[in-house]
């Protein structure tokens, strides 16, 4: 008896045991880690990129007096040809008499002379390119190898008409280069903006605009 006593009493006292170190039951839910806190929408409002492209955006061409324009009417060798825009921005053709082309895009005359083809052509496709820019002009003064005035054939940032100038003079101030036009001037940094830094210089030329290389 005395031995199936303390044989119990063991057991008993291994189960409590075994209860005890199970804990809280598995029911129970655990206390959830709270995450960190993203900090990266902080970092980006206080970084900036520069931009890689030109301050103002490009337009299309627009036609003027003095330009050279290649004129196409398909099938209709006739009526084709090269046409120089008049002082008066005016464009004489055949079958059709004057266009006004002064003022006016590519695809804007191409529709105004198939319009007027139409009474005589039935369905007229055009195609109109520009030949020779003789309206639009900017100029390049000052530090550079190959000076002096150019046609303005499209889009042209500073950058592109410093590059076709054959380069800068030795003692050419490369930083201190600016644009005049219309008695306003703009600032260009040869040296940053040809690094891909502060692009907002590089702005598109207009007809008639000066860029000035200080020696």
């Amino acid at each position: 008896m005395k031995l199936l006593f303390s044989f119990s009493a063991l057991l008993c006292a291994a189960t409590m045991c075994v209860g005890q170190s199970l804990g809280p039951s598995s029911g129970a839910a655990a206390p959830s880690a709270k995450a960190p806190a993203d900090k990266s929408g902080d970092k980006a409002k206080g970084t900036s990129t520069p931009s890689s492209q030109p301050a103002a955006s490009a337009k299309p061409y627009v036609i003027g007096p003095l330009d050279i324009l290649d004129i196409r009417v398909w099938n209709n060798p006739n009526v084709s040809g090269i046409f120089s825009v008049g002082p008066d921005g005016m464009v004489p053709m055949p079958l059709i008499g004057q266009v006004s082309a002064d003022g006016l895009t590519v695809n804007e005359l191409k529709d105004a002379i198939r319009d007027k083809l139409a009474g005589f052509i039935n369905s007229p496709e055009v195609n109109v390119q520009v030949a020779r820019v003789l309206s639009k002009k900017y100029s390049v003064l000052g530090g550079v190898n190959r000076a002096g005035e150019f046609p303005l054939t499209g889009d042209t940032t500073v950058l592109d008409a410093l590059a076709s100038c054959g380069g800068f003079k030795d003692f050419a101030n490369q930083k201190k280069i600016y644009v005049l036009r219309e008695g306003k001037k703009f600032p260009f940094n040869y040296k940053e903006v040809s690094q891909g830094k502060h692009m907002e210089q590089n702005i598109y030329l207009e007809n008639g605009d000066k860029i000035f290389v200080p020696e």
